[in-house]
């Protein structure tokens, strides 16, 4: 993103604090950024706010005669390599799909001749109302690239679509936009996700409630950022991540050999929560009640530690991270289990609620040098924050 000019326009919902983040972001992988803010969105951040972290003035009026006898407007809209709307409510989506022109945002926005990134944020309601639907359709079919908005909860108190996306995740597209070759370009990223599925009998197995979402999330995250990316998966009801080479998996040792023939990789990111025990023997036909399917008389014998096994390998590695689903004193256990595993970092989380099948996840990075804790976001932003920092590693 090195020496791209971004022009942001801050528009008037409460997300749009998050629009400082999402520029400390653009400056820090190099691009610069010219902020636009508008009328509503001054109630809720300052302009000095905004100079102050974009290192450039911010335009706020369409009215200004020295900028306009130069046509600023225009300037600015043709000077841009990419224009992202942050937040995107309902009113500009809709000013933007009828062609209005009546401040400075929305004049830039339809004198503009490069891509433009829109990033929605609003109630639930007013996302899933047919007017709004229409009028991202419409800007969808005019070229212009709308983000789906997260599901969480909201300002308003209320749960749902509607939450802007996380700043991370829009870096992402914003690369991607602007064809980026990606920070992981060149780099083999091996994932492993879902739960494993150890037989008792042709009908019963042995599992837990991973959903592999968070997997995948980092799956596709890493390959956005031009990774070659292998997700070596268990059973999940997930579509494979784009542009990522998928091996399906059912049990420990399937997934452990997998892991193995996918190497050598330069990131391994350990997130399947594997099976620790399969049965001695599986039953060739469905053990019945009165053959003692009871818990006392199944034998179980401990599965391949695919992380502390990776560990030790002539191929590891350059980085290797492992999950630690942890349910009480989460840090604690993810510190020793990093040593127990061998592993370079262990990414923490507390499982206790619904995170294992939920959208949503706090994740605590767990190195050598400390603990850096990322605050409660969408999967998906979880995925793109932990790439960005493995790819700050890798250089």
């Amino acid at each position: 993103m090195h020496g791209k000019r971004i022009l942001l326009i801050v528009g008037g919902g409460i997300a749009a604090y998050k629009a400082c983040e999402l520029i400390r972001l653009i400056r820090k992988a190099g691009g610069e950024v010219t902020c636009v803010l508008t009328e509503g969105g001054a109630k809720f951040i300052t302009a000095m706010t905004l100079a102050a972290l974009s290192e450039n003035p911010v335009h706020t009026t369409l009215w200004d005669l020295k900028n306009e006898a130069e046509m600023g407007h225009i300037q600015l809209s043709r000077a841009a390599d990419l224009v992202v709307v942050c937040p995107a409510t309902a009113d500009l989506l809709a000013r933007m799909a009828a062609g209005i022109a009546d401040d400075l945002a929305a004049t830039l926005l339809l004198a503009t001749d490069k891509r433009v990134l829109a990033l929605p944020s609003m109630n639930v309601r007013m996302w899933q109302h047919a007017a709004t639907q229409r009028n991202v359709a419409t800007l969808r079919s005019d070229g212009v690239t709308v983000m789906e908005p997260d599901e969480g909860a909201m300002a308003c108190g209320e749960y749902g679509l509607g939450r802007l996306p996380e700043p991370e995740a829009v870096l992402a597209a914003i690369g991607a936009m602007l064809g980026e070759p990606g920070r992981l370009a060149g780099r083999h990223v091996l994932v492993t996700a879902g739960p494993t599925h150890e037989p008792i009998d042709p009908v019963r197995y042995i599992a837990n409630r991973s959903s592999g979402r968070q997997g995948y999330a980092i799956a596709a995250a890493a390959a956005k950022q031009g990774a070659r990316v292998t997700l070596v998966s268990g059973p999940v009801a997930l579509d494979a991540p784009k542009g990522v080479d998928v091996v399906a998996v059912e049990t420990a040792r399937q997934m452990a050999a997998a892991v193995t023939a996918a190497l050598p990789a330069d990131v391994a990111v350990m997130v399947a929560a594997v099976a620790d025990w399969r049965m001695d023997k599986v039953s060739p036909q469905k053990r019945k009640k009165v053959d003692g399917l009871e818990i006392d008389n199944l034998l179980l014998v401990q599965n391949p530690d695919i992380l502390a096994g990776l560990a030790v390998s002539a191929a590891r590695p350059a980085l290797l991270i492992g999950f630690a689903a942890e349910t009480e004193d989460v840090l604690a256990h993810a510190a020793a289990k990093r040593l127990r595993k061998g592993a370079d970092w262990i990414i923490a989380n507390d499982v206790s609620g619904d995170v294992m099948g939920g959208s949503r996840n706090t994740v605590h990075i767990c190195r050598e040098s400390g603990v850096e804790s990322l605050p409660e976001m969408d999967k998906d932003a979880v995925a793109a924050a932990l790439v960005d920092r493995i790819a700050d590693a890798l250089r």
